[in-house]
């Protein structure tokens, strides 16, 4: 809420890949308890439950659930739930590409194949396929937020980051191609979050080793996410923001 008590989010509509645990769940919560309708989107459907129940546990508006599998849906499922989309709300105000695909750091000499291609199918296929029938849908709206969702261990192309870094890497480039194909509208703004290092599932694989306990918790990313999604960001556009450059503005 602002300083006069009101919801940042209210009357958006708001869809989140990866929605049923990590950074996608807390920033569905998130979304949610500043008025956002949420579009809860996952391969899971126990985990897509956990997340509609603590959202309506917050006394947030009811979630609504799609269980779509990003790797695995053919173009035509991708253009089905945008019309659908376009059915029930008319327009959207918001995407946020929080689904990853990540096994595990390796070199490129053993890296498997299946791995590759499922790495890159999620991180990187997936968000242009459903940026690009999701399109005409944001259009509707006066404003609306398309945040990418990249990895500060990840994208500057460091060895053994293998299909996942080059997915992070090229993902980024892509934000760029469509913030700037889509900024003399006025209507859509394109931005990609960089969490750095932060105690969740992902970071958890990537670094087992690791004292967790000394790392930011997932919920210190709310009010970023809130930003990036509500009338506070319009006009910032073609961004790589993080929590301490945030924070610095």
């Amino acid at each position: 809420m602002d300083k006069n008590g009101i919801m940042l989010l209210k009357d958006k509509v708001i869809l989140i890949t990866g929605a049923g645990g990590g950074l996608g769940g807390t920033a569905a919560l998130a979304l949610a308890a500043q008025g956002a309708e949420i579009i809860l989107l996952d391969k899971s459907i126990p985990k897509l439950e956990k997340v509609y129940d603590a959202i309506v546990a917050q006394g947030s508006i009811d979630p609504i659930l799609y269980p779509f599998d990003l790797a695995g849906a053919s173009e035509v499922q991708y253009e089905e739930m945008a019309q659908a989309i376009a059915d029930k709300y008319g327009a959207l105000q918001g995407v946020l590409h929080s689904a990853v695909e990540f096994k595990a750091f390796s070199p490129i000499a053993t890296h498997g194949t299946k791995d590759w291609g499922d790495s890159l199918n999620v991180n990187l296929n997936a968000p242009f396929l459903l940026s690009r029938v999701l399109l005409p849908v944001l259009q509707k709206s006066d404003h609306a937020s398309i945040v990418f969702t990249s990895d500060s261990s990840a994208r500057k192309a460091n060895a053994y980051a293998g299909a996942y870094g080059v997915s992070k890497v090229a993902l980024e480039a892509f934000a760029q191609i469509l913030a700037q194909e889509l900024e003399s509208s006025g209507k859509i703004r394109v931005n990609t979050l960089v969490p750095n290092a932060i105690n969740s599932p992902l970071r958890k694989r990537a670094y087992p080793a690791e004292n967790k306990d000394i790392l930011p918790a997932m919920d210190s990313l709310n009010e970023i996410y809130t930003y990036l999604f509500s009338d506070e960001s319009i006009g910032v556009t073609a961004q790589t923001l993080d929590p301490q450059t945030y924070s610095q503005n």
